[in-house]
């Protein structure tokens, strides 16, 4: 009998990370790479020493109130953790930890890619072109806005928003705004180009376009609302990249049916992996399917780095990326 901790891991992981789990521990892999349901994930929590979980892995409190429970830890793939109920976790001992700082670049390059997607057109342009419905170069076929030089607004200034505004203004000449609640004037920022501003609504009002980089909370949920899209220019962009409850999706389908909104590029979505219906056939609509870290570079990263959590942990050692 193995005297390994038994960890499973809930989902498929780049096969080096695999590989590595299996050399540390009696390790459990995903065989169908499919979220586990509630009482799957109440079994595990009674069979496993450790669990290396994802944001599909709704570790809510009545999931926590399994009994007995012989998890220690769960180790979260990704720098978010809402999917767990941290105060439940705690409350039976629980250790949580993350995986921080390794998906920054990634996904503030794919920031940037919905950027120059939704304003120069590029996604409506590949359909044109695929759908055999391009005719050739004309002077005012598909006019899109340029980039350079347009005003950014970043909402969270964490580590993604300051990847973010580095790449807009050092690379496309932006003047970059930023608002967080607790954010002050700092040598990062000021590298970043980065002018704070003192409230939300005071951003959304001076920009071309929006960017979300804050995490799911409480506060944050529901705060891009149709009062609050209203106080941006009438012709402004959104970009989202960070979680799809912080945008009511009807107050976004408003503003674009009235054309307040020019536009908007979306990664992510309230009840992924169902996507609004409304959205699916807007063509000034840029949807990608939550590939913000989806690099091989990234997600073998954030793999590694969950399994030095989950190895410092049970070597008694203190926990690197520990949030609960």
């Amino acid at each position: 009998m193995s005297s390994r901790p038994k960890v499973l891991v809930t989902r498929r992981l780049p096969a080096a990370v695999e590989s590595a789990l299996r050399d540390a521990f009696d390790v459990t892999l995903s065989t169908d790479d499919l979220p586990l349901p509630p009482e799957a994930l109440q079994r595990a929590l009674g069979s496993f020493d450790a669990i290396l979980s994802t944001l599909t892995d709704r570790f809510t409190a009545e999931v926590l109130s399994a009994y007995p429970i012989r998890t220690r830890l769960i180790a979260n793939f990704g720098v978010g953790f809402e999917n767990i109920d941290l105060a439940a976790a705690g409350a039976h001992g629980i250790v949580v930890t993350n995986t921080p700082g390794v998906l920054t670049d990634c996904t503030a390059d794919l920031t940037l890619a919905l950027i120059l997607s939704v304003l120069r057109r590029t996604g409506e342009g590949e359909r044109a072109l695929r759908g055999g419905r391009w005719t050739g170069w004309r002077p005012t076929h598909m006019l899109g806005r340029r980039v350079t030089g347009r005003r950014l607004g970043i909402v969270g200034l964490g580590r993604i928003g300051h990847a973010v505004a580095r790449r807009a203004k050092h690379g496309f000449g932006m003047q970059v705004l930023g608002y967080s609640p607790r954010a002050v004037v700092s040598p990062v920022l000021e590298e970043a180009g980065v002018e704070l501003c003192d409230s939300l609504e005071q951003l959304l009002s001076g920009v071309d376009i929006v960017s979300l980089h804050c995490p799911s909370t409480p506060e944050t949920r529901g705060m891009i609302n149709a009062a609050r899209l209203a106080l941006m220019p009438r012709g402004s962009f959104l970009i989202n990249t960070a979680r799809g409850d912080i945008v009511v999706d009807d107050a976004l389908i408003g503003a674009l049916d009235s054309g307040h909104l020019a536009g908007a590029g979306l990664d992510v979505y309230r009840a992924e992996p169902e996507v609004d219906r409304r959205l699916l056939g807007r063509e000034n609509v840029v949807l990608l399917p939550h590939l913000g870290s989806a690099t091989k570079e990234t997600r073998e990263a954030m793999g590694f780095l969950a399994l030095r959590n989950l190895s410092a942990f049970f070597a008694g050692e203190t926990v690197p990326n520990r949030v609960g």
